[in-house]
């Protein structure tokens, strides 16, 4: 693999960027890493969904989920329609889950269970596989108050119950690293049974799948397949630094990826900002990708505007979190637009922002009533009295 290139966008030594692939606390997809002492990355899911969307729809949410900064794209569709190979062309490392072909097949068999993997493999970066949840890790889902909430995990659970065989992403697991190292794509081990309510954060069906994935990695590291772990989901704010921390040790420091977490199951509507508080918090103990949740989640099909809110809030989550951990350089755009704001020039300020758009449809639609401040405090605005005090204690 040619690092170098890799290295310098990620603004990182070559060394240091080898050493972490070589340890498995850095995962290279394509032209983009995520990882221990990188800053964190932000994935936009997309998708077709049946009398819902379209490739055009979805090809023009990518547009919006790229140009506003997002690092990664998935495919999610439940009809196969091509989107996962046009995804490509916008130049970011794209990722599915090949579970959703499986079950698009009426009774699948284990064979349509890799066989969907080998297709998808031809087009992507990583592909998600739920390999942690088997027999015994699914029934001890059945205790939660809202049970499975994972697509893929939920469906691999029925399957298991009216087969009575086990998952055979878990029984045949050094097949599915065959496939796997001779595509050269990445294996995201999917969080089938990730808490979807508060109040089943960190419980005994959680841990024992984190467990699996912990030995899943050892395993994927040995066959030389590039492998990093999925995790929730919802959980209260203060469980989830001890999670983080948690998961890392279990798993060998493998890059972690979460879905929020959403810190409250109240915030229908809203999802966007209960996700960014707990991507943030996560963000900040070591979590390294950070999976955009739209203001739709739980309730529709996500439209354009979703994408676009759910993308920017993802950010958010992801810089705040690189800011609080350190890492280098996280803090100069912001010490750029603050020495902007202080100068009260607006242009700079604007093209720092994560929304550019937004700052400007602002600006034009309540604009000052006089000087070069903006409608807040108009002429008494608390930056231009302090130019005006520095000036005058320079006299």
């Amino acid at each position: 693999m040619e690092t170098k290139p890799l290295a310098r966008k990620e603004g990182v030594s070559e060394s240091f960027l080898r050493n972490g692939i070589a340890s498995g606390s850095i995962v290279a997809l394509g032209n983009c890493a995520v990882g221990a002492g990188l800053r964190t990355k932000t994935n936009a899911n997309l998708g077709c969904s049946e009398g819902f969307s379209s490739l055009k729809t979805e090809m023009e949410k990518a547009e919006i989920a790229v140009k506003y900064g997002a690092d990664a794209l998935m495919d999610l569709s439940v009809v196969d329609v091509g989107l996962r190979a046009r995804l490509k062309k916008f130049g970011v490392p794209v990722g599915t889950v090949p579970v959703y072909d499986t079950f698009a097949k009426k009774n699948p068999d284990a064979d349509d269970f890799f066989g969907a993997v080998e297709r998808h493999c031809k087009d992507v970066d990583f592909v998600t596989v739920h390999c942690g949840v088997t027999r015994s890790t699914s029934a001890l889902a059945m205790k939660r108050l809202i049970g499975i909430v994972s697509r893929g995990g939920a469906l691999t659970s029925l399957w298991m119950a009216k087969t009575k065989q086990e998952n055979p992403f878990y029984a045949e697991f050094d097949y599915l690293l065959e496939i796997l190292k001779d595509s050269g794509v990445a294996l995201s081990l999917g969080d089938a049974l990730r808490p979807g309510a508060q109040a089943d954060a960190d419980d005994a069906a959680q841990e024992a799948e984190l467990r699996i994935n912990g030995a899943l990695v050892k395993r994927a590291r040995r066959a030389g397949v590039a492998i990093f772990v999925e995790g929730p989901g919802h959980m209260p704010l203060d469980k989830i630094a001890p999670h983080v921390k948690h998961m890392k040790k279990v798993c060998g420091n493998a890059p972690y990826y979460v879905l929020g977490p959403l810190v409250t199951d109240l915030g229908a509507g809203h999802d966007h900002i209960t996700a960014a508080i707990g991507g943030a918090v996560a963000g900040a103990a070591g979590a390294d990708f950070l999976c955009y949740v739209t203001p739709s989640e739980h309730l529709s099909f996500p439209d354009k505007e979703d994408v676009r809110e759910g993308v920017i809030a993802a950010r958010i989550a992801a810089h705040a979190a690189d800011i609080a951990k350190g890492v280098p350089n996280a803090r100069t755009q912001d010490d750029r637009l603050s020495k902007a704001r202080a100068n009260l020039d607006w242009k700079t300020q604007f093209a720092l922002s994560f929304d550019t758009d937004a700052c400007v449809r602002y600006r034009r639609s309540r604009p000052p009533a006089c000087g070069n401040v903006c409608s807040m405090c108009g002429e008494f605005c608390a930056v231009k009295a302090f130019r005006e005090s520095k000036k005058e204690a320079g006299k």
